[in-house]
């Protein structure tokens, strides 16, 4: 179970506004996130991860506090361990494919089941700027599941692939959630886009 209840001041064309967010997910969830342009979705996913500290909040896993703004804990992004796609996939331009992977997983196998999933398999040698846009996506996807996570946050991650792909790699990546019981929070402006997912559906828009 996560438990967050946060509040994040936002600058906006419009001037200062507020992001508040009171919210549980269930383990092994999948909430698809969405709202309008600049109503703080990108910057939860960011605050959750510990990326980004709201001004006032508390988050909760399991047993565990991640955030408590009352009592200044703040656990470090690398203590929380979460699996982030960003939005612009924030690769590492020096790094080949398979190295992405070996970063953070010394598990050869696991590696091999991952590029399988995401179809990078041929792709192992490549550095970013020599593969497509659609799979530098994937690639993204595919480093943030290496760590194994309990939470996935992803946002926009499959804005670059094509209808086929989505809907191939998909049922791989539901089948890793489940078996490894993750519960995943993914940002998307269109939450159609996210069809053979089946989620609930968390409407994000600061005041």
């Amino acid at each position: 179970m996560i438990s967050i209840d946060i509040e994040k001041k936002l600058k906006a064309y419009k001037g200062e506004q507020v992001l508040k967010i009171a919210a549980q997910f269930d383990k092994g969830s999948i909430t698809k996130i969405y709202g309008p342009s600049g109503a703080g979705k990108s910057t939860l996913l960011k605050i959750i991860a510990g990326l980004v500290e709201p001004e006032r909040g508390k988050i909760s896993v399991d047993d565990g506090v991640w955030l408590d703004t009352a009592l200044k804990t703040c656990l470090s992004p690398q203590k929380r361990k979460v699996g982030f796609v960003f939005q612009n996939y924030a690769l590492f331009p020096n790094m080949t494919v398979q190295q992405h992977l070996e970063y953070v997983s010394d598990d050869a196998q696991w590696i091999n089941r991952l590029l399988t999933i995401g179809k990078l398999e041929t792709f192992t040698s490549h550095k970013p700027e020599y593969l497509s846009g659609g799979q530098q996506q994937r690639l993204a996807i595919l480093r943030a599941m290496a760590i194994r996570p309990k939470l996935m946050l992803m946002d926009e991650p499959f804005s670059a692939l094509d209808p086929k792909m989505k809907s191939e790699l998909i049922p791989g990546l539901k089948s890793i959630w489940y078996e490894l019981g993750t519960t995943v929070l993914i940002v998307s402006h269109n939450p159609q886009e996210l069809e053979g997912l089946t989620a609930r559906e968390m409407y994000v828009e600061s005041q």
